[in-house]
């Protein structure tokens, strides 16, 4: 039995957590907050319920491994886990509307067809195909693998077969998102739809690769999911099982430094100057974090892939809303922006994939996902709703009160007299993330995606310290709840399995 001590309480580091102790180790989490789930947060007020990081699951098969993984009662007996119907709701700039339904190729293809014209759904139905092949060329390598020590291979071919496009004497074939939108789709809707899947993780659709079709690939492939009471309830689900496999937990514990001793991890100093010894050493944290952590230890080297740096952050808004939410309304609405080269200037800048330095404010009518549960758990009665909007913004980004009015005035086009209804409003800002992961200006990590030179890879679980490891959203492979908890099995499996693990089968 080894000694493992796991830096913060996150989703991959409580998926980590539980499937090691499972494993027969001792786990030892020392978590800075008051509480466990990273930036799968909650705000409760006045009777109100609102989740501070994702407030939808998709691909629930990875917490229902980790869950018959770690014992008895699997995902659906510890959550109540319910498929969003219809999937999304979409207005765009020009005021058309569609309504995807989950996990329906053929459904989605006719709702397009009906709302965006003849030809819109079988060209997005075409997409999704192509958009398949890249999802099996890198589903093993990028999920469910450590990653390759020829990494180079992911980073240099791109697994997404593109069209080829006759224009006059020259052939070409689209390498970025935004090219595929704009060659392949044929419709600034239908371009502005791929494209939100992109932004909505911070993603420059210029400069990411074609390979990101897979983003409304594995929406539409494996559905979108709620838990009942929010997403926060998935973490408590993650952490009572952690108790329940006898991991030990310090909330309030900060730590100082991670300790080697003969060229390998040893344990933490605590911030108070406790010594804790270790075999092992998992840190769920950010690069800048770690870097403090780890000061004078070279965990990366010359040809390994780099943390990723000053990616974008959210913007949160939580409405409070008088009466209670109409039948029929779409759990997820995404408004999409009025001037979509003024919210790409406004992210990225200029030169595409370059995060924009926080700037004055944000454009008047950004892209914004509106999320209205209808879940009794999260209102004090039938007569009130809990709405979130959330907003992509640069990292480090100060929001003005008029940056707030125009994501309000945005939401009216999802919720017809907003203002009327509103008792009060909360916001999250990018300084809230911050405070909460550690993450530097608040940024947030996006998945891994192959091509783009290694770009949107991220570094590898197991790190130049022997007995070090990383876990979550800025380690392989990478951003959002499915990421993390694949994360966390990984970890587990190079710890349990040694450097041979060639993960899942």
């Amino acid at each position: 039995m080894a000694r493992i001590a796991v830096i913060g309480a996150g989703m991959g580091a409580l998926a980590a957590a539980a499937r090691l102790a499972v494993a027969g180790h001792r786990v030892v989490v020392y978590e800075r907050a008051a509480t466990y789930g990273g930036s799968v947060g909650v705000v409760e007020r006045d009777g109100f319920v609102f989740d501070t990081g994702p407030g939808l699951l998709p691909l629930p098969a990875v917490y229902r491994d980790l869950f018959v993984k770690t014992g008895k009662e699997p995902l659906e007996k510890c959550v109540d886990l319910v498929q969003v119907a219809p999937a999304s709701r979409h207005v765009f700039a020009d005021g058309t509307e569609v309504s995807l339904p989950n996990a329906s190729r053929a459904g989605v293809v006719s709702a397009l067809e009906a709302a965006l014209g003849a030809g819109a759904g079988e060209r997005w139905g075409d997409l999704l195909v192509r958009a398949r092949e890249a999802w099996d060329r890198t589903r093993r390598p990028l999920l469910e693998e450590p990653l390759w020590p020829n990494w180079r291979v992911l980073a240099e071919r791109e697994p997404y077969p593109p069209v080829k496009q006759r224009r006059l004497l020259r052939t070409r074939t689209a390498t970025t998102l935004a090219e595929v939108g704009a060659w392949e789709l044929g419709d600034p809707r239908l371009a502005a739809l791929l494209e939100s899947h992109a932004l909505a993780y911070g993603l420059d659709p210029r400069v990411a690769p074609a390979a990101a079709t897979v983003l409304p690939y594995m929406e539409h492939a494996f559905g979108t999911w709620y838990v009942r009471g929010g997403i926060r309830e998935l973490a408590r689900a993650a952490y009572e099982r952690c108790l329940a496999r006898r991991v030990e937990f310090h909330f309030d514990t900060a730590v100082e430094r991670i300790v080697e001793k003969d060229g390998r991890a040893a344990g933490l100093e605590l911030a108070d100057g406790t010594l804790e010894e270790a075999d092992f050493v998992v840190a769920g944290v950010a690069p800048g974090v770690l870097d403090r952590l780890a000061s004078g230890i070279a965990l990366h080297g010359e040809g390994e892939v780099p943390p990723q740096r000053g990616l974008p952050s959210r913007l949160t808004v939580h409405l409070a809303l008088r009466g209670g939410r109409p039948e029929g309304v779409a759990h997820r609405t995404v408004v999409h922006a009025a001037d979509r080269e003024a919210e790409l200037h406004s992210l990225f800048g200029d030169r595409p994939g370059r995060t924009a330095p926080a700037g004055p404010g944000l454009p008047a009518a950004p892209t914004l996902t509106v999320l209205r549960p209808g879940d009794p758990a999260l209102v004090p009665d039938d007569d009130h709703e809990a709405v979130t909007l959330s907003v992509t913004v640069p990292s480090g980004l100060e929001p003005t009160e008029d940056d707030v009015k125009g994501v309000l005035t945005t939401a009216e086009r999802a919720i017809p007299g907003l203002r009327d209804r509103l008792l009060w409003h909360e916001v999250r800002t990018p300084a809230d993330v911050a405070e909460a992961t550690g993450a530097d200006g608040g940024a947030v990590p996006a998945p891994a995606l192959a091509a783009a030179g290694g770009r949107l890879l991220h570094p590898s679980n197991s790190t130049r310290l022997p007995g070090l490891f990383t876990v979550g959203g800025w380690a392989h492979p990478g951003g959002g709840l499915p990421h993390a908890g694949m994360s966390g099995a990984l970890v587990a499996g190079l710890i349990v399995e040694g450097p041979d693990f060639k993960g899942s089968q």
